[in-house]
């Protein structure tokens, strides 16, 4: 990509960008931060921007990221009461990885949503990017299930969702949300590694 093009998609998203999404932006890079350090202010920070983008999702026609939004509001809540309730013999609930059976439902899940929401969005709304829609939202299904059970491999199907997305929010003209992305990229990759040294930590305990 073209480093000038690059700069100047910035500079016209901040001129354009409304206070709205700018609250998103901000919300969603600290529940980012928080979710990698393992913090429990990643829900109600998340909460927020989510509520927010559901509203921005349906403005621009990303209705399957309008769905993911207010799947993501649901799976806050339910995140935010399993990492507040481990079980009795735990302090904390603990990051672990996946074992066969988890990959198995991971998969499924992913499998099973994305050709079932790019067939809605194709023949049931005017979507013009339905098939792409459709990849970051059962990504990013699986990306918040996982997190809420404190899994090594969240951040595997954040990296993935965050890397299609710059490109789609870009096309989309929301160009600050597709920055955001490609900072939601670099942390996810942080997340990763600081997930993997917590899950080594927490297996020798």
């Amino acid at each position: 990509m073209d480093l000038q093009f690059f700069f100047d998609g910035l500079a016209e998203g901040l001129k354009n960008m409304s206070w709205l999404e700018g609250f998103a932006v901000f919300f969603g890079i600290a529940s980012v931060f928080y979710s990698m350090k393992e913090n429990i202010w990643v829900y109600p920070t998340g909460i927020i921007s989510t509520l927010i983008y559901v509203w921005i999702c349906f403005q621009y026609k990303l209705y399957a990221d309008m769905g993911i939004n207010a799947y993501y509001f649901s799976m806050s809540i339910y995140g935010w009461y399993v990492w507040t309730h481990p079980k009795k013999n735990q302090e904390v609930l603990p990051v672990t990885w996946l074992d066969s059976r988890g990959w198995l439902s991971s998969m499924g899940i992913f499998l099973i949503s994305y050709p079932v929401l790019a067939f809605l969005l194709k023949n049931y709304t005017d979507s013009d990017v339905p098939y792409w829609d459709s990849f970051t939202t059962a990504s990013a299904f699986v990306g918040m299930w996982l997190m809420a059970k404190k899994k090594v491999e969240n951040w595997i199907f954040w990296i993935i969702t965050d890397l299609v997305s710059v490109p789609l929010y870009f096309y989309k003209g929301l160009v600050l949300t597709s920055f955001q992305f490609f900072f939601f990229t670099i942390l996810a990759f942080m997340g990763l590694f600081a997930w993997i040294k917590s899950a080594k930590t927490y297996a020798k305990a």
